[in-house]
Parts: C-alpha cells; sequence; structure tokens
C-alpha cells in the first residue's frame, strides 16, 4: 500500500514556490548575456597603457592619447567613476573577433560620444553625449572592431561622421595588449 504524507508533501511544495522567484533572479542574468554587468569594485581604471589614435573628418585630423581597455576587466569598468575626460584623451576598447557591442552609462559620471569602429577603420555610428549614470543600451550598427569613447560634445566639435576613418599603429596596440591581439 502506498501511503502519502500530505503535509510532507504540501510543505515541499511550498519550499519549492519559494525557491522559484530565486531561480528566476539567477538565471535572468544568462537570458540577457549581451547586457552588461554592473562593476565589481567601484574604482576607476588605472595604470592602462596608452596609444596615439587619429581621427580624420572633414575637418581635419585629430590625434588623442587613450587609454587601452584590453581586458574584460578594463572592459566592463571603462570610464566609470571619473569625474572629468581631459581635453584629447580617451578609451579604446578593442573587439578581437569584431561583434556587435553595446555600451552603457552606469557609474559614469561625465557625458561620453561613444564611437563604434568598424573592421575597416571607419566609424559604423556615434552614440553622442551618452548621458551620465543612464543605464539606456547604445548599440554599434553592426560588428565593431573597436569602440573609442572621448568626452561628450567632441565629436561634433570635430564634425566627426559615419565613415570617417580612425586610426592607430597595429604594433602599438599589440604592445598595450601584451602582444595578445593584433588589430588596427
Amino acid at each position: 500500500m502506498l501511503s502519502l504524507d500530505t503535509n510532507g508533501l504540501a510543505s515541499r511544495a511550498r519550499a519549492l514556490l519559494a525557491i522559484v522567484p530565486l531561480l528566476a533572479a539567477v538565471a535572468a542574468p544568462a537570458l540577457h548575456a549581451r547586457e552588461p554587468v554592473p562593476d565589481q569594485l567601484a574604482a576607476p581604471n588605472a595604470g592602462l597603457s596608452r596609444i596615439a589614435v587619429e581621427v580624420r573628418t572633414a575637418k581635419g585630423q585629430h590625434r588623442y592619447t587613450v587609454e587601452v581597455a584590453g581586458t574584460a576587466a578594463a572592459q566592463q569598468t571603462g570610464m566609470m567613476f571619473r569625474d572629468r575626460v581631459p581635453s584629447g584623451t580617451g578609451m579604446l576598447f578593442p573587439m578581437d573577433p569584431p561583434r556587435p557591442a553595446a555600451f552603457w552609462m552606469h557609474n559614469t559620471y561625465v557625458a561620453l560620444d561613444i564611437i563604434f569602429i568598424g573592421a575597416d577603420g571607419r566609424v559604423r555610428n556615434i552614440a553622442a553625449d551618452a548621458t551620465p549614470m543612464s543605464l539606456e543600451l547604445r548599440h554599434s550598427d553592426g560588428p565593431v572592431a573597436a569602440v573609442l569613447e572621448l568626452a561628450g560634445g567632441e565629436a561634433a566639435r570635430i564634425g566627426l561622421k559615419p565613415g570617417d576613418r580612425v586610426r592607430w599603429d597595429p604594433k602599438a596596440l599589440g604592445a598595450a595588449l601584451g602582444g595578445r591581439r593584433r588589430a588596427g
């Protein structure tokens, strides 16, 4: 004869129902794998290698000294926790292999121009004056080989448009990445 302990069964059912929302919360990040993950350290990137980047627009050539966010951790933190972007500086996010990219402004205290660069070195699209602290995702128009972040308003100041060329020395980038990649 089969004996059912309905009291025990009901207790287990209640326990399972209590766990379901927790499982859903744990599974949710996997369902949205393309969305950025909040930073863990709450500190700005420091000590990143720098390279020269040249941007050519109808207004001329413009040179920047940019930090290279070459690791997943450096890319995740990006320009977060900074209170300014000095003139002539920025940050480059190499993407190897090229892929669609999405950036947000979580814990980013200053407006940024987010410039998506195709494998051909041309600007695909620009998210101009991205609002500080916003969780809105700004997407590339297709796969990109790199993303360049400059101070908000810089793209407009230099007349940057989709199709304009962005260049850097591939050897300098390789050295900045510790020889792990050769992009450019």
